[in-house]
């Protein structure tokens, strides 16, 4: 009897493991067959000015992500911030930008955008080089936490979407730091498909940030924001924000890398 009691568990858990994506994927498929709100259209005009740069595909793959992305993802308003539709719409557009032309889980771990009206501050704990704990606060102008939260400033977020060709923003920041902690914590190794593909981009990965290191320890200039030198993660973050604002420029100065940013996105902003 106890062996049938398992049998009978263990088929109505397979069941439920199979039918959850499928469901899953049902309704998001209902989701994507809705129209999208003329108000959306409106806010993506006047507050995402890349949008319009899209082939007409992509801007049509964009929506429909942002639909999924937005009936899905609670946003939470902080330190009063009532949040409305343009901060919803203004950040999924440049949130799922990071996951056109693949299939897709739409971020599966996030399970709240939390957003503030400007830079918030945060405690963070700190080593310095003898061992010695430091606390210290810092004003920030965006967070990403394996536990499921991206934490923005809408001050810094509409800065970003406004300046689509500066190398500076914060969502795609953020989001790609979602993208690297799917598969772990971040370390700039976001999940690729292959045994090749990892070794290849784990090789250009490492050069490139090196050389960073090197530049922003001799005081040198670089494309690639200095920030990115802090630790691999941070350096995935910040060549994601240049690969999508300043595509041309990061492909002539460093191509190794955009080719391989553009197959871990599959998207070449080259095109745009």
């Amino acid at each position: 009897m106890s062996s049938l009691l398992v049998l009978v568990a263990t088929l109505a858990l397979l069941t439920w493991l199979l039918r959850e994506p499928l469901f899953a994927e049902w309704r998001r498929a209902r989701v994507r067959r809705q129209p999208f709100p003329p108000e959306w259209r409106r806010i993506l005009r006047e507050r995402v000015p890349y949008f319009r740069t899209l082939p007409a595909d992509l801007q049509l793959q964009l929506k429909k992500r942002m639909q999924v992305f937005l009936a899905e993802k609670p946003f939470i308003g902080c330190a009063g911030l009532e949040v409305t539709d343009e901060m919803r719409v203004t950040i999924a557009a440049q949130a799922c930008l990071l996951i056109l032309n693949r299939r897709t889980d739409y971020f599966a771990q996030l399970r709240q955008v939390l957003v503030y009206p400007g830079a918030f501050v945060v405690d963070q704990l700190r080593t310095d080089g003898v061992g010695v704990a430091h606390e210290r606060r810092h004003a920030l102008s965006g967070e990403s936490w394996s536990t499921g939260q991206v934490i923005l400033s809408w001050e810094d977020t509409l800065d970003g979407a406004r300046h689509p060709d500066d190398g500076r923003n914060v969502v795609i920041h953020e989001f790609a730091h979602q993208l690297d902690q799917a598969n772990g914590p971040a370390n700039g190794a976001p999940y690729l498909p292959t045994r090749a593909r990892r070794e290849r981009w784990s090789a250009v990965f490492n050069a490139e940030f090196e050389a960073l290191r090197q530049r922003v320890a001799a005081g040198e200039p670089s494309l690639l924001d200095a920030y990115g030198a802090v630790d691999a993660a941070e350096f995935f973050a910040v060549a994601s924000e240049a690969f999508f604002e300043q595509p041309q420029r990061l492909a002539q100065a460093h191509a190794a890398l955009f080719r391989e940013m553009s197959l871990l996105y599959r998207v070449n902003p080259l095109s745009w």
